[in-house]
This record gives C-alpha cells, sequence and structure tokens, in this order.
C-alpha cells in the first residue's frame, strides 16, 4: 500500500497526461483519486483536476461530463462555452460511446446486458423518495484468473477482467449495476467486499476502485469528425494486469479522428 500512495503523490504533482487538444478541447487521464472540482464532497481537498488543468494549459477549461473521485481514465473538456455546450448536448443525448474495464470478484458473464432502474443517490432527499431511472449497461468478460488463497469461505479466489459500457449516465451506474448482479468491483468501499477489497490492498499493493474509463467516443463539437479518445491505465492497475496474465487487455493513451460524416 506504500507504494500506491507513493504513486498518488506522484500523480499529485506530475503534469497531467494531455491525450488529445485542438482549439476548441483538451482530454486528459483523470488520476485515480483526483476530484474533479469543488463539491460538497470535496471537505479540506485542494487538488482539483479542473483546476491543475486550467493552470496547465494557461486558460478556462469547462467540464462536460464526469467522473467518479476514486475512478481514473479518459475526460474531455471544452477550452468555450459555446464548445461546452455543444459538447454537453452530446452527453445529454447520448451521442458518445464511453468503455471502462473493471476487476470484479467471481467469474462474471461472458456478455450481458445489464437493466435495473437506478434511484438518484445525491444527498437531496432519501433515496426511497426518489425516482427509479432507466439504466442500462453492457458487460463483457474479457479475461479471468483463480488464485491459491481463502479470501472469502473458499480454499481460492477468483476474479475477472470486465469490459462495461454503460448507455446511459446514472450516478455511479456502473458500480450499482456489477453489485447488483453480483460481480461487486474490487476496491468499492460502498457497493463492494471489504475482505476481498483488503486482499487486494494489503496482499497486491493495491488499494484503488478498480474501475477506469480507458476509451471515448464522440462526435467534435465544431466539425462533426469522430474523436476516438483511448487511456492508458495507472502504475498499480498496469502491475496487476500482469501480475494477472492480463497484459494483452492492457489498453494505451491515442486519439484517432475519423473525419467521415456522422450519421443522421
Amino acid at each position: 500500500m506504500a507504494a500506491f500512495v507513493s504513486q498518488i503523490r506522484a500523480a499529485m504533482t506530475q503534469p497531467l497526461s494531455i491525450l488529445y487538444r485542438d482549439e476548441h478541447l483538451v482530454a486528459v487521464h483523470k488520476p485515480a483519486g483526483l476530484l474533479v472540482h469543488r463539491s460538497k464532497l470535496a471537505g479540506g481537498e485542494r487538488e482539483f483536476l479542473l483546476q491543475r488543468l486550467r493552470d496547465q494549459v494557461g486558460q478556462r477549461v469547462y467540464p462536460v461530463h464526469r467522473l467518479d473521485r476514486p475512478t481514473s481514465g479518459v475526460m474531455v473538456f471544452a477550452l468555450d462555452s459555446g464548445t461546452a455546450a455543444r459538447l454537453g448536448e452530446s452527453f445529454t443525448e447520448r451521442r458518445i460511446a464511453k468503455r471502462y474495464l473493471a476487476v470484479v470478484r467471481g467469474v462474471g458473464p461472458e456478455h450481458e446486458w445489464l437493466d435495473y432502474a437506478l434511484r438518484e443517490e445525491d444527498g437531496s432527499r432519501p433515496k426511497a423518495e426518489m425516482p427509479a431511472l432507466e439504466a442500462l449497461t453492457e458487460i463483457r468478460r474479457l479475461d479471468s484468473v483463480e488464485l491459491p488463497v481463502q479470501v472469502d469461505r473458499y480454499p481460492t479466489c477468483r476474479y475477472s477482467l470486465m469490459e462495461v459500457r454503460p448507455l446511459t449516465g446514472r450516478r455511479h451506474q456502473i458500480r450499482r449495476h456489477l453489485s447488483r448482479r453480483g460481480y461487486p468491483i474490487i476496491g468499492d468501499a460502498k457497493h463492494g467486499k471489504g475482505n476481498h477489497n483488503r486482499f487486494f490492498a494489503e496482499r497486491l499493493d493495491c488499494p484503488r476502485l478498480l474501475l477506469a474509463a480507458v476509451g471515448l467516443h464522440v462526435e467534435h463539437p465544431v466539425d462533426g469528425s469522430r474523436l476516438m479518445l483511448s487511456c492508458g491505465l495507472d502504475a498499480a492497475m498496469t502491475a496487476l494486469f500482469q501480475r494477472f496474465g492480463w497484459a494483452g487487455h492492457l489498453p494505451s493513451d491515442g486519439a484517432d479522428i475519423d473525419a467521415s460524416p456522422t450519421p443522421a
């Protein structure tokens, strides 16, 4: 765990990894543990992605979507208010595609659609009073591993690498959907399993939430081209993938542009 803490501290002092930039928008790799912006959840925090990126690029940046604090991965920001409005519409109207990688307990399904309505968890009123909203997530098992260690009641423990593509954007949707299906994400303090979280933190030196946003496809808000962004994993998740024999699934940083017209 000490090594992971050192990695987090180093990430907070090093420049953000910029995946793509033009005169209208910028995409970065958000480190795990970093809040996107100031909020009621911030407490005494002094470091925020929004301010760090603003200082690094030397101009104001506009957020158009979110990632939870413990989740790492690709985020895109607009560089002016007009672009932010158009880009925000793409997210609101679901004209984007997101790809995540998650490490979960158990051997997950080969392929499945999770269609469980979710109530908002914004703290403004009891969750039971909130309306249930449509939530749809596609999951696919990419790999799995069995370790000769007793973490629960069985003599061995099994974990899976899941590819996750949410079609809606409810709060904590991926974490809640996978937990409800019986495959909680490792490192999820609220929806996961404490004994497995501790095993990864103490024995595998990986105490973070094992969820990363590794792909984002979005229509460029100015010229209409298709922008395909990909994001590698941090050192802790990369080392874990290599240890489990999952190196072939490691994503890399990149940005591709498809200039062909987007179908109406």
